[in-house]
């Protein structure tokens, strides 16, 4: 009997993890009988680390919270409580660039909702904090999440600054005097980054644009990080610094510990026994492109089967021209397969189940 794990990361804005897996198993399923699939949903700190976290843990209960989302609206969201008491929070459902739809704030958009909601977690005992930090809205710096835990950022009059990246222009001081304490069992940042705070690989130069930054929005955002960063006692060269707009930053100044989301995450749903133990292995995101081998999901997925020795395929929504498919032995674009992105996008449901029938065949 062949033996297939499924650890895709979620189709961002389209379909989750645990959805996605299970569709293209049922086509997979469809297309040839004797076949053992083993569904591992995973996640790397970004949209559905809370959803992964919640397939893999028996008992984890979700708690509801309402926080000030990035377009200043309230949102509906929750956290996540496992079973040791430990507190799961993500950005992109408290203040992730999904929840603003086609719409961006590159200035206004904030983290102070991602703050809300670990607060939230914190007022209710957790022992522990897991933090995903990926999808943000944002490139504030993580002021936004440091105000909720009780820090203040302050202009020269010793007036509050705006929130959001337009905000750390006028930054003089940071007052950590009120800012909340760790739990007792510390922080763990999953994040699937690790990019410095600054410069030509940093948050506002690598990943500004994709927030609404023009080329004179990147450097004026660069100069509000760099001013932040000049008044703290945190290294903005640290790998992952730059994460989530700069939050990443603003968590090492809070004395958190930065992780690979991916690894970690794997680590919970016991991913590497389960590719051990199979014939395929199939993984997959989104958009695949040039940058999804720098600690994302597909990219980890396919060093553990590497290591096992075992033959791995990936499925993803859109394939880059300039992504490098190399490790995969096979590979499929949902966009192909429906012949246009707009097709695939309606559907990935449908194109998923294609996808699952397709691999059977080869495999």
């Amino acid at each position: 009997m062949t033996r297939v794990v499924v650890a895709l990361d979620s189709f961002k804005g389209s379909v989750t993890a645990a959805d996605a897996a299970a569709a293209l198993a049922a086509g997979w399923r469809a297309a040839v009988a004797g076949v053992e699939i083993a569904l591992r949903p995973m996640a790397d700190g970004g949209e559905g680390t809370v959803a992964a976290f919640a397939a893999a843990v028996a008992g984890a209960e979700r708690v509801p919270v309402t926080v000030r989302g990035p377009a200043g609206r309230m949102v509906d969201a929750s956290w996540l409580r496992l079973p040791d008491g430990t507190g799961v929070v993500e950005l992109a459902s408290t203040s992730g660039i999904e929840l603003l739809g086609d719409e961006r704030r590159p200035w206004d958009a904030d983290t102070l909702g991602f703050g809300q909601a670990a607060v939230a977690a914190l007022d209710a005992g957790v022992p522990r904090l897991v933090l995903g930090i990926g999808s943000s809205a944002s490139t504030d710096g993580g002021a936004g999440f440091l105000t909720a835990l009780g820090a203040r950022l302050l202009d020269e009059s010793g007036a509050s600054v705006a929130p959001g990246a337009r905000g750390l222009a006028e930054v003089a001081s940071v007052d950590m005097s009120d800012l909340r304490p760790l739990p007792a069992g510390g922080v763990v940042v999953l994040s699937d980054v690790t990019n410095p705070l600054l410069g030509a690989d940093g948050a506002a130069a690598v990943f500004g644009p994709q927030k609404g930054l023009d080329a004179d929005g990147v450097a004026r955002a660069e100069s509000g990080l760099a001013r932040l960063a000049a008044l703290v006692d945190v290294d903005p060269a640290t790998p992952g610094a730059g994460a989530a707009g700069g939050t990443g930053f603003a968590l090492r100044l809070w004395g958190a510990e930065l992780r690979p989301g991916a690894a970690e995450v794997a680590d919970l749903i016991g991913l590497r026994d389960a590719v051990h133990d199979a014939d395929v292995v199939v993984t997959g995101e989104g958009a695949y492109d040039g940058q999804s081998a720098a600690g994302k999901v597909p990219s980890f997925v396919a060093r553990l089967a590497a290591e096992a020795g075992i033959p791995v395929a990936l499925v993803a929504g859109r394939i880059a021209p300039d992504a490098d498919t190399a490790a995969f032995a096979a590979s499929v674009s949902l966009t192909d397969l429906a012949g246009s992105a707009e097709a695939s996008l309606a559907d990935p449901a449908r194109w998923l189940h294609a996808a699952g029938a397709a691999l059977a065949a080869r495999f």
